[in-house]
């Protein structure tokens, strides 16, 4: 008898390791409302003509920015909410006369 015929030749090998997909993280396309906190306001960019238009869709909020070419809609959105957000008119606190 032959032992290389009664013998199979087994080779050990490691599990192939299991590949983890991380998603790429993508800007969205609409934004929440500064307003009426819903997220319904999509911002509009035309490069050509140089200006872009935030609008929401709920409320009816609707601002035209001016845009360089380098920027995107996350920066019409920020401008937007700086606009709503921004330096508010306050009545300045007189001293009252106590009588």
């Amino acid at each position: 008898m032959n032992i290389t015929s009664r013998w199979k030749v087994v080779e050990l090998g490691r599990r192939r390791k299991k590949v983890v997909h991380i998603p790429k993280k993508r800007l969205p396309k609409f934004f929440s409302c500064p307003r009426c906190g819903k997220e319904t306001v999509k911002v509009e960019l035309f490069r050509e003509d140089g200006h872009s238009i935030a609008q929401c869709s709920s409320c009816g909020l609707k601002e035209e920015f001016p845009v360089k070419p380098a920027q995107g809609e996350v920066d019409v959105y920020c401008m937007l909410t700086d606009r709503v957000y921004g330096p508010q008119k306050r009545t300045p606190i007189t001293n009252v006369k106590k009588e």
